[in-house]
């Protein structure tokens, strides 16, 4: 089953570019750029990849981003994580990026999406990988910040794909980012949106309702609402769960816990993605393999989901019958 799940076509939907920093890479950019960290050595950095929720995840998220100064430093980050998620069979990357967790550090946006596109071009040209950009707002912060983004990221209008929404999800509700979310749409770029992980069934509700998403990411608190959860399957929403991250920011407490099972035999339109993967315990690959010795799921489980991923993707429709035919030819 492992080669199987290794050679399948699988899409990632749901990953933040930032979140696939290893301990390695971070303590290398450190040194390159002058950096002082608290830790000693790559040990200690790995050991620090231990939080017992969200919030002390992001803490330790944005300090590790720190690190990253320079255009150079966004390619090697970005390149790093495709080389990686290439081996374990990914064929396609849709990447979240927070620039106004650089801005906060003096780091431009134009640093910033230099250094992510020529590691995109790269990985097409090297890797055979196609890759989306996702440009995502913090919610926590002011939602006039986020407008004022995206006005900033006039110059990347066509090298974005859609907007986003993560960071802290409780308290921060959907609806604060209507008009942004309405300017987004606007343009022409496709709207999705962090929703139902830590906050409620309602925020998925909202984003769906106010911000118009074409994609939930995350979504699993759903199963609480029996009228969402009808709606959801009835409008094919796709969701797309991350299932090493809910376990290791205690969304669940063992995986063999966790609501996918019930989500799928609800009729869901599901999708498996890492979030993050140097900070929860893996890439694509792995979260596939968790999913199997958790649920044991049949490899024509695991062909339907990586369908959806290919379906649901931001890519071109030549790039997508090729997927098809590359899925296919696995069956």
């Amino acid at each position: 089953m492992r080669d199987f799940l290794k050679a399948l076509p699988k899409a990632e939907l749901h990953l933040h570019i930032e979140g696939t920093l290893e301990p390695e890479l971070m303590m290398a950019l450190a040194e390159r750029n002058g950096v002082c960290l608290p830790y000693a050595s790559v040990e200690e950095v790995r050991a620090a990849y231990d939080f017992s929720d969200l919030q002390s995840f992001l803490d330790l998220y944005f300090q590790g981003m720190s690190v990253l100064r320079t255009a150079q430093d966004f390619e090697d980050l970005a390149m790093d994580y495709f080389h990686r998620a290439a081996d374990e069979g990914v064929v396609h990357v849709e990447l979240h990026v927070d620039p106004q967790a650089h801005l906060a550090r003096g780091v431009e946006l134009a640093t910033v999406m230099e250094g992510l596109g020529r590691a995109r071009r790269r990985a097409e040209r090297e890797l055979d990988l196609s890759t989306a950009m996702i440009l995502a707002f913090l919610r926590d912060r002011p939602a006039e910040e986020a407008l004022d983004l995206l006005e900033r990221a006039a110059p990347y209008w066509e090298t974005l794909d859609a907007v986003g929404l993560d960071s802290a999800e409780v308290g921060n509700p959907p609806a604060k980012f209507a008009e942004v979310f309405r300017r987004a749409g606007a343009l022409g770029l496709a709207r999705v949106a962090h929703a139902g992980e830590e906050g409620p069934p309602d925020y998925i509700r909202e984003a769906l309702d106010v911000l118009d998403v074409c994609r939930v990411d995350h979504g699993v608190r759903c199963l609480e609402d029996p009228t969402l959860v009808a709606r959801l399957r009835d409008e094919a929403m796709v969701l797309t769960v991350c299932p090493l991250s809910n376990l290791r920011l205690r969304v669940v407490e063992r995986l063999e816990d966790h609501p996918l099972p019930a989500m799928l035999e609800a009729g869901l339109n599901l999708t498996l993605n890492s979030d993050d993967p140097a900070y929860f315990g893996g890439g694509m690959l792995d979260n596939f393999l968790a999913c199997r010795r958790a649920f044991g799921w049949s490899r024509e489980v695991f062909l339907g989901l990586a369908s959806n991923a290919i379906e649901a993707a931001f890519m071109s429709e030549a790039r997508r019958a090729e997927l098809r035919e590359r899925l296919e030819a696995c069956r």
